[in-house]
């Protein structure tokens, strides 16, 4: 029988999402994104369906994202940890928002920039490869409220200009690349995965498959 064996070079290793780990919400020059908004407790699944009352985070509640484990100060050591457990990769994700405060930006936010080349840095000194999601769960509120986020083909040409901001600047760092985290959640909990706030009376699915489409094609 032959002995099946992973090759020397299979990529081991794990994922976070910049909104999951990163917190300092706020920091950098960010600007305000959707998962920002989503509220731990009961009020949380119905937002991430798309029933938002308010695109501004109340002082009552707690947001999970705001602080998460602090990997936007504490990158460094958590690479280190990654790196003692054998990591040949890291899944992560670029926040759009860290990037382009508002999605539209005329010029990115050059805080945010370093921010990613100095953990890609880091990552790649200890060794591991960052595979990097270009879109996980996170849209700027801005285009939310400007233009409905993915019901206006205007997106299209907002994430165009921060794609292609990111492989000049981490062409580079950066082997591999993801575009849309679980692109079919836009289907199931459209606010977290597509940025859709729905009115009263509204066609949910009509406006959900439309949104769908400039993220398949």
């Amino acid at each position: 029988m032959t002995k099946q064996v992973f090759p020397e070079d299979f990529l081991w290793g794990g994922a976070v999402a910049a909104n999951q780990v990163e917190g300092a919400y706020l920091e950098g020059g960010k600007g305000l994104s959707t998962v920002d908004l989503l509220p731990s407790g009961p009020n949380r699944m119905s937002l991430m369906k798309g029933r938002v009352d308010s695109l501004v985070p109340d002082p009552n509640e707690f947001y999970p994202s705001h602080e998460a484990i602090d990997f936007y100060h504490r990158y460094k050591e958590d690479t280190a940890l990654f790196a003692e457990m054998g990591f040949k990769a890291l899944r992560v994700s670029i926040a759009w928002a860290q990037i382009f405060p508002n999605g539209n930006d005329e010029t990115p936010n050059e805080e945010g920039l370093q921010f990613y080349d100095d953990l890609f840095d880091e990552l790649l000194k200890n060794g591991i490869q960052p595979v990097v999601t270009i879109a996980h769960f996170d849209v700027p509120v801005h285009l939310v409220e400007q233009y409905g986020s993915w019901r206006s083909r205007e997106l299209v040409s907002f994430f165009e200009t921060y794609a292609k901001t990111l492989f000049v600047r981490y062409k580079n760092k950066v082997k591999y690349w993801m575009t849309f985290n679980e692109i079919n959640m836009l289907l199931h909990l459209p606010f977290i995965g597509a940025g859709l706030v729905f009115k009263e009376g509204e066609n949910k699915k009509q406006i959900q498959y439309q949104a769908a489409h400039p993220h398949s094609t």
